[in-house]
């Protein structure tokens, strides 16, 4: 076994004091100004992160897998994920670790979940020299609160970590039925979010094309993509082909993923940064994984992933990294 017992002082360290730490900053990112507890990044020195991460294109390069809230487990239950995994995806060529940081509750401050936790992932990761974006679910039913939360993750750190990416999961539509209005609402929090970050490269997290415009044309008819075109950096089409029938000839992981990012270009332009996203991981076979690097490299992404960790079948992760560094 390596490096088990500095692995675990160093997350028990990081619980700990991220605990503390974490809970100032992310309730204080809504008020502005300076972190309250920033005397206490100094304590634990190798901790301390070497620099202020950039957050641009690069963070979404490469093989990457999914944690959501639900991986982080409920109160008085084990988390099928935690910090400790992390050594587990280096090892499986993960290079980015997509974390849901952020879950609207309707009510309460808006703030970062779990932000100990939160904090030894992002200290682990960086020790692995991994990236790691943080993602949230708007509700639009709210865009304040959905923009709270947000600027809560640009603003969550940690012994001077912070997340390499923020990105935003797009596909929420009880909360407002109307789909013309989530649209403007939904156009209106991507700018508001775009002037809060500035130039830091944004992620789209978006329903593949096909699903749109095929398999269900009531699920979000209109949706924006000339508006948020310019908005976001990165696409993250959720291709999930076994979400799919086999009639339908989309079950089909190499066909539904090539036939998703060439609608995705015709939308949102041929020179745009895509990181398919592939699954669901627990149903995938070899031969999907497979299918899936193939096309993802033919049309140029920057990356790939499969959701989620929690769910995939050993070695699925080793094999998309092995297959995407061909």
């Amino acid at each position: 076994m390596r490096r088990i017992r500095p692995v675990v002082a160093s997350t028990v360290l990081v619980l700990g004091l991220a605990a503390v730490q974490g809970v100032g900053v992310a309730t204080h990112a809504l008020r502005g100004g300076e972190p309250p507890v920033r005397g206490l990044a100094a304590l634990p020195a190798s901790l301390q992160a070497d620099g202020r991460a950039e957050r641009d294109v690069d963070a979404y390069a490469g093989p990457g897998t999914w944690v959501d809230v639900y991986d982080m487990g409920a109160p008085g239950a084990p988390a099928p994920v935690t910090p400790a995994d992390v050594d587990a995806m280096a090892d499986a060529g993960v290079r980015t670790i997509y974390l849901q940081a952020a879950r609207d509750r309707g009510s309460g401050r808006p703030a970062v979940v779990a932000p100990a936790v939160l904090g030894a992932f992002l200290v682990r990761a960086h020790e692995r020299d991994m990236r790691v974006v943080g993602w949230y679910l708007p509700r639009f039913a709210d865009v304040d609160r959905d923009l709270a939360h947000l600027e809560a993750i640009a603003a969550f750190e940690v012994f001077g970590h912070r997340f390499d990416g923020i990105a935003v999961d797009i596909e929420w539509t009880d909360d407002v039925p109307r789909h013309r209005e989530r649209s403007e609402r939904l156009v209106e929090l991507s700018q508001r979010l775009r002037e809060a970050v500035g130039d830091d490269a944004l992620g789209a997290v978006v329903m593949p094309p096909v699903h749109l415009e095929e398999v269900n044309t009531d699920f979000w008819p209109g949706f924006p993509w000339e508006e948020l075109a310019e908005l976001y950096d990165v696409w993250l089409p959720m291709g999930y082909w076994t979400d799919r029938t086999t009639a339908s000839g989309y079950r089909d992981a190499a066909r539904y993923t090539d036939e998703n990012l060439r609608r995705l270009r015709d939308h949102v332009g041929e020179d745009a940064a895509v990181h398919p996203i592939g699954g669901l991981a627990a149903d995938s076979a070899p031969d999907d994984v497979a299918g899936f690097a193939a096309e993802a490299r033919r049309h140029d992404s920057i990356g790939a992933s499969l959701y989620d960790w929690a769910s995939a079948r050993p070695g699925a992760q080793l094999q998309l990294a092995t297959a995407l560094a061909r």
